[in-house]
């Protein structure tokens, strides 16, 4: 359905001097931190705004998602004057900077007479699963003479091996490839499976790849002696440095320069493509117990690394227009929304797509499994109140990755090595080995969990027609609803999604998402043909329901409350979205009338708070409190406050909490019925590739710990990121 996501925000000139940087303006906004290559939770590079600042590029380094720096440095010389348009340097000097916003989508740089076009894609393919588990991103380049001459023009990058570790004392070690792409490969020397140490994991490599050409040269070596080498010559010496040695002694770095010519139009595309990769990929939890080593999926289609690598960068151009008609989808579907609702999902797909890895056990091609890493608030894998927060984008992208993203969490519980009655958490606390709980000892969340997963389950039943996981794991879907009915009604003092919050009993919002869980139950045996389960099923959610709108509704009768009883006390009801998203209809219409109105009577600076307890805001949940609204003015309300925080310049981190992928649930609008939607697009698995060709075959295969982070005023709405973006450049004066 969709292609290539590839999200550039336009920026217009601010040409200006401001102690010592260049000021630049972004549209829609200027992001907190811009995505420049996301594509994994280990292939994850940003560039930090400086609180918004809106600073030029070169004053700071680009970062891991967690802060650790990663050296990345270009440079392009025009007629033998080097300009910098990435890198830190205490020596460089102001001159121009302009940028305007073409057609594609690109910025565009002055440099003396040129204009430099650099584009960043991390792409998001969620119709073919082999595309969309490679995890290299795109920088591009090309130049533009702006005064109808001829000029002499060369393009250097460089990558240091910051991006192997975020502990500078690791010695690491690196080899060259060369053929129609030149590959630079570094990694850890020593290295430890399934290891993940400060969010960096301990072992794969780091790949640095480029076209190669008669007019491209490379060479690997000294931070400063390569870029020198390129400053006063234009070219690189095609060598490499074999002294491997620590990540900080001399900052060993991994170059390429290319020679344009001399130019009297636009100029040939320079591509760049950078990514960690590593095999295995998950350690995962098999029958038995035995642990099940499980390669990334685009390993079924091509022999090696390097062979995906050298497909990925000779397919630059195909990749850039799937892009374009991907972006071209969501905006037709969010403009009908709002235009600050377009901006909003904009900038959601990469960051939740970027924290999922798509994998496959070696010889069964077929048995796809995704696997997500919680991202900063902890180190689990696949949690599942995380998957929900997330799941509308799976809904809207392409409701089969849903499907390979609850397969581990289903799969583990029916083979019966967890012991409690309930869904687990999550299948461990240590990304990227997925061992399961055998002692039962994951964080305890047993009303939010059972209700997560069987809405989950009927929300892609319904989306697809596809029976195949509520067929399957119907006694495990059936022992969660029993659950539900001894339990949800008045829950026990227990955690939701929302565990910063604290655990409560009696949670008004919690019981509701209990009760649409038994409902959705009532759902799956219907469409198995289970009249007396349904029946039965039925019957307990509307009984429930209705007490349930008794204990939460205030005694004014003017709001549900946090807690039964405390009329003091409100929240956001975001799982009454759940009841509008299967269609249920269980949810009394007054009951939305009633919170749409006090919402607007309770809103603060950026949006309606969490609950009574805390000033915060949660923009997923916000977005899923707007889709519940009866008034489009109220919706639009809520979908303003989340964007008034997008673009407050409050922080200068992926999210303001961090690159976490629960910002999916920013697609809420647009998956408001699956019961009422029609068959989603299933996986594509891929052809075996081909050089310059797109892997977009239509064959298809079968087969929390917290929601979102607490925000306050200060660091309040979950932000995501722009899968594309480019940079000011910078003149030198050498």
């Amino acid at each position: 359905m969709f292609g290539l996501f590839n999200f550039l925000v336009a920026l217009f000139a601010c040409v200006g001097y401001a102690h010592g940087s260049i000021a630049w303006k972004a549209t829609p906004f200027n992001p907190p931190s811009v995505p420049l290559a996301v594509r994994s939770p280990y292939s994850s590079a940003w560039l930090p705004q400086n609180a918004g600042s809106g600073s030029a590029l070169s004053n700071t380094w680009p970062q891991f998602w967690n802060g650790d720096t990663l050296g990345w440095a270009g440079f392009v010389k025009v007629d033998g004057v080097s300009y910098i348009f990435w890198e830190l340097l205490q020596w460089q000097r102001l001159r121009t900077n302009k940028l305007r916003r073409p057609a594609c989508r690109v910025f565009v740089l002055t440099a003396g007479p040129i204009q430099l076009t650099v584009t960043f894609l991390s792409p998001v393919e969620p119709t073919s699963l082999v595309n969309q588990s490679i995890p290299f991103s795109y920088m591009s380049v090309y130049a533009t003479p702006t005064d109808a001459n001829s000029h002499s023009v060369q393009v250097y990058s460089d990558i240091s091996s910051e991006w192997v570790s975020g502990t500078d004392s690791q010695k690491v070690n690196w080899t060259t490839t060369t053929g129609d792409v030149i590959i630079h490969q570094v990694q850890l020397e020593n290295q430890t499976l399934f290891t993940d140490s400060g969010d960096r994991v301990q072992y794969g490599a780091v790949y640095y790849a480029s076209q190669s050409s008669s007019s491209t040269t490379w060479q690997t070596g000294q931070d400063l002696v390569l870029r020198a080498q390129f400053i006063n010559n234009g070219t690189l010496l095609n060598t490499q440095d074999t002294n491997f040695r620590a990540i900080n002694n001399d900052w060993p770095c991994f170059a390429f320069a290319h020679d344009l010519g001399n130019i009297t139009g636009q100029s040939d595309t320079v591509v760049f493509v950078v990514g960690h990769a590593r095999d295995p990929a998950i350690s995962y939890v098999a029958t038995g117990g035995t642990m099940q080593s499980r390669s990334s999926l685009y390993l079924s289609q091509f022999s090696s690394t390097n062979d995906a690598i050298t497909t990925f960068v000779e397919d630059y151009s195909n990749a850039l227009s799937r892009a374009n008609i991907l972006d071209a989808e969501i905006n037709k579907d969010t403009t009908a929304i709002s235009s600050n609702y377009t901006d909003i999902v904009a900038l959601s797909v990469r960051q939740t797509f970027g924290a999922m890895e798509f994998t496959y056990t070696p010889g069964n091609a077929s048995d796809v499994m995704v696997f997500v890493k919680e991202i900063s608030s902890s180190d689990s894998v696949s949690t599942t109140d995380l998957l929900f927060s997330a799941w509308p984008l799976f809904l809207y992208t392409n409701a089969a990755i849903g499907k390979a993203a609850l397969l581990p969490l289903l799969e583990y519980q029916a083979t019966g090595q967890y012991p409690n009655k309930w869904a687990c958490h999550d299948l461990g606390p240590a990304y990227p080995k997925a061992p399961g709980y055998p002692k039962g000892n994951d964080t305890r969340m047993p009303v939010e969990e059972d209700g997560n997963m069987l809405i989950m389950a009927l929300s892609y039943t319904q989306k697809t027609n596809d029976k195949s996981l509520i067929t399957t794991y119907y006694s495990l879907l059936d022992q969660w609803a029993q659950y539900l009915v001894s339990n949800t009604l008045e829950p026990t003092n227990q955690l939701s999604s929302d565990a910063f919050a604290g655990s409560l009993t009696n949670q008004t919002d919690l019981a509701l998402k209990g009760i649409i869980g038994i409902k959705a139950m009532a759902e799956i045996a219907s469409l198995l043909g289970n009249s007396s389960a349904n029946s039965n099923y039925n019957s307990i959610a509307s009984s429930y329901v209705q007490k349930w709108q008794q204990m939460a509704t205030t005694s004014d009768g003017i709001h549900l409350t946090l807690q039964y009883g405390n009329s003091s006390s409100w929240g956001i009801s975001y799982n009454m979205y759940a009841d509008k998203l299967l269609g249920t209809n269980i949810v009394p219409s007054s009951v939305y009338e009633m919170q749409t109105e006090w919402y607007t009577s309770v809103e603060n600076t950026y949006g309606v708070p969490l609950d009574t307890r805390n000033t915060y805001v949660l923009s997923n949940w916000e977005i899923w409190a707007a889709a519940t609204m009866t008034t489009t003015s109220a919706q639009n309300q809520l979908i303003n406050y989340v964007h008034k925080y997008l673009s407050s310049s409050l922080n200068s981190v992926p999210a303001s909490d961090w690159a976490r992928p629960v910002v999916g649930g920013h697609l809420a609008l647009l998956v408001t019925s699956a019961s009422n939607s029609t068959s989603g697009t299933s996986i594509t698995a891929g052809p075996t590739a081909t050089a310059a060709s797109p892997q977009s075959s239509s064959t298809a295969t079968t087969s929390s710990h917290s929601s979102a982070m607490s925000l306050d005023p200060r660091t309040v709405l979950s932000w995501l990121c722009l899968p594309a973006l480019a940079m000011t450049l910078l003149s030198l004066a050498l």
